[in-house]
Formats: C-alpha cells, sequence, structure tokens
C-alpha cells in the first residue's frame, strides 16, 4: 500500500504541472501538441499488428524530464520512460483512445506490470531499467475497434 501511495504521489507531482500549463498556455488538450522528448528517445520497437502500427519509444527519465521542461523528482526510481504511439496502417490517423498494458520481464526475471495511461497522442508510464541486460516487453493493447492486439520484443540495456 505504501509503495502504491508513494507511485500515485510521484505520478500526480510529475502529471499535474504538465496539465496545469498546458491548461494556461494552450486551453484544447487534446489537439496540445507538448514535447515529451519523443525526438530524444529511441525507437525500441516498431511493428504492423492487423492494421495498426504500433511505435515504442523508451527513453531515460533524464531525457523525458528534460523534454518537459521538468526538474527530476529527488524519490522517484523509476529510470526510463516508455511511450507507444498508435497509427491505423489505412488511414494514417492517430489511435489516442483504447487500453494498453506492458509486462517488463527484468534481466533477473522479476516483473515489472504497468497500465500505461493516455497523454497527447500517445500512451505512457516509467520503468525500472537501472540494471545492465536484456528487458523482455510484452504489450497486449485494445484501441478503438475493440480487438485486443499484442506486441513483444527486446529490449537491452548497455
Amino acid at each position: 500500500m505504501k509503495k502504491m501511495t508513494v507511485l500515485l504521489a510521484t505520478l500526480i507531482s510529475v502529471t499535474v504541472p504538465v496539465f496545469s500549463y498546458a491548461a494556461m498556455n494552450h486551453g484544447d488538450h487534446a489537439s496540445m501538441d507538448m514535447d515529451h522528448g519523443a525526438q530524444q528517445g529511441s525507437v525500441a520497437h516498431e511493428e504492423v499488428v492487423d492494421g495498426v502500427k504500433a511505435t515504442f519509444i523508451i527513453q531515460s527519465m533524464a531525457e523525458a524530464m528534460k523534454g518537459m521542461k521538468m526538474e527530476m523528482p529527488a524519490q522517484m526510481k523509476e529510470t526510463h520512460h516508455i511511450h507507444v504511439e498508435f497509427k491505423d496502417t489505412k488511414t494514417g490517423q492517430a489511435l489516442t483512445k483504447g487500453d494498453v498494458k506492458i509486462k517488463v520481464l527484468n534481466p533477473d526475471k522479476s516483473e515489472q506490470l504497468k497500465d500505461l495511461v493516455g497523454m497527447q497522442g500517445h500512451f505512457g508510464a516509467d520503468l525500472d531499467l537501472s540494471k545492465k541486460g536484456k528487458y523482455g516487453v510484452m504489450s497486449r493493447f485494445q484501441v478503438k475497434d475493440g480487438k485486443v492486439r499484442q506486441s513483444k520484443f527486446w529490449y537491452t540495456v548497455k
């Protein structure tokens, strides 16, 4: 319970200033094009699954926070941010509503389970990728058409 409270407090401390800034300077959140540092992260995996192109981007939390012009919270133990963008392959339209879950198999065989949160044009979550080695990333996602899709890939931390 304490871990969940700290995680929730961290999430709130990171997202509230972002949304406050967005509301003050841009008005409409849906059309907002915030720089989450996406250009700084690396494309970890890209694949088309049943008509949906999924692009997974992983970046260090330092890069993510710098991209949002925010300070890194001292108590944050997550080291990386993962986000995924979905596009309809027929129309090229971004798919921004849905349910996205990931399971990460750490190099020591422990696991992390995360629900990715919808953010301006993508879904994202923070992960602890502090150990060097291979991480298995398994994703299940359901977008606008209601069909459940899966994607799996390996990501190496050097």
